[in-house]
């Protein structure tokens, strides 16, 4: 199995946990799409994946965690982070989050559209998404704090929470075209979109356009 797109090789004891929880997460995602997500219980996850139930609850505590977890965010926090500090947030956002969404296309595009769709489409899983997302919006506000050695600010918290805004409207829309676009475009476009809406509000937070990495 690749490594997740991280930034860093996973030791072997890493690597043994990472490929348990994909293939649990895989037959799960299966099944999903053959038999329902309510009617897919845990045992036949479990089953289908050849662990058992207690293996299962190790690395998913609910079974909607199998459709919601991943190592996304640390990789877009870390992009954030290392994002020169000469630029304004929103571009700095803009180019994380751009970047991190390619390689996690190139990997992953399938299971992500999968998953996307799972989401959006069952209401137990969107119960869970806005409790995700605040999760998100902090760690997001917390790396644009880090990369300038700052606090993090309302200002900040309101960037981050717009960003994730952008980001959830690119990734509905390509579920809604069956993702036959491609997802880092649309990101970028609906960054484009949010910054033009920004423009024309006022120079809150200027910056030159930016320009996907």
């Amino acid at each position: 199995m690749d490594d997740p797109p991280t930034g860093r090789p996973l030791g072997l004891r890493e690597r043994k946990k990472a490929q348990t929880r994909r293939t649990i997460q895989e037959h799960a995602l299966r099944l999903f799409l053959t038999q329902g997500y309510e009617t897919t219980t845990v045992g036949q996850i479990a089953r289908a994946a050849g662990v058992s139930h207690m293996t299962f609850f190790r690395y998913f505590p609910v079974k909607e965690a199998v459709v919601d977890t991943d190592d996304y965010d640390p990789l877009i926090a870390r992009l954030i982070t290392e994002r020169p500090p000469e630029e304004d947030p929103l571009t700095a956002l803009h180019r994380a989050l751009t970047h991190g969404l390619t390689a996690v296309y190139a990997t992953d595009r399938d299971a992500l559209l999968t998953r996307t769709r799972l989401i959006l489409t069952t209401p137990a899983l969107r119960a869970r998404l806005w409790d995700n997302q605040y999760a998100t919006e902090r760690l997001f506000a917390e790396a644009l704090a880090a990369r300038l050695d700052g606090e993090v600010t309302l200002t900040l918290r309101v960037l981050a929470a717009a960003a994730l805004a952008a980001l959830t409207t690119a990734l509905a829309t390509w579920v809604d075209g069956d993702g036959a676009e491609n997802l880092p475009d649309l990101a970028d476009r609906a960054f484009l979109a949010l910054r033009g809406a920004q423009d024309e509000e006022g120079p809150a937070f200027t910056g030159p356009a930016p320009e996907t990495q």
